[in-house]
């Protein structure tokens, strides 16, 4: 994909900010400190999305807007502990939200951390999702921290234990970028 311009659109922390919008999304999930915000700004080629050595960073649905056409929608992070409980029941209320009423959605594409694979929280996420028939795409984030021999054996097994394609990605070489583009060019065809 050839992008021309970028921007945050918005950021919102509750459903009433949420604006009614129509054109094509790209949902992103992960835990926190799973690399969503990295990743984003590695495939968009910009530091757009904030990112922070500090887990649970996003509390907040961010769209980030390509040409006009495509959000990018950078889903709060799940799964940190030091949240109060009042901000990650806000959150979690934010996100069951909006997948109630988001419309248009191309692509889910679930961040997991290679090096963990998936946890309790990842598979909520997981049902979530697949609940509301989004088409999906995994990531496995920072696979240069584990051997190819592992990353090619945790793909297998989430092919055949979820039937979900999975994309080794690392923000260091950038490998795996071009096939996620590729993914995503042909969810938005659709």
């Amino acid at each position: 994909m050839n992008i021309k311009k970028t921007r945050l659109a918005g950021t919102f922390f509750n459903q009433s900010q949420l604006p009614d919008d129509e054109r094509p999304k790209i949902l992103f999930f992960g835990r926190s400190n799973v690399g969503k915000s990295s990743l984003i700004n590695a495939i968009l080629q910009q530091k757009l999305a904030k990112t922070s050595s500090r887990p649970g960073k996003t509390l907040s649905i961010n769209y980030y807007l390509i040409d006009d056409q495509l959000l990018f929608t950078d889903m709060p992070g799940y799964g940190f502990a030091r949240v109060a409980k009042s901000e990650s029941a806000r959150v979690r209320k934010l996100i069951s939200d909006f997948l109630q009423t988001v419309r248009n959605v191309r692509l889910a594409v679930l961040l997991i951390d290679s090096r963990r694979g998936f946890l309790p929280p990842d598979l909520d996420t997981l049902d979530q999702i697949i609940k509301k028939e989004f088409p999906i795409l995994t990531i496995l984030t920072k696979s240069d921290k584990i051997p190819f021999s592992q990353q090619k054996n945790l793909v297998t097994q989430l092919h055949r234990n979820f039937g979900l394609h999975a994309i080794s990605f690392s923000i260091k070489s950038a490998t795996g970028k071009n096939e996620i583009w590729k993914y995503i060019n042909e969810a938005i065809k659709e």
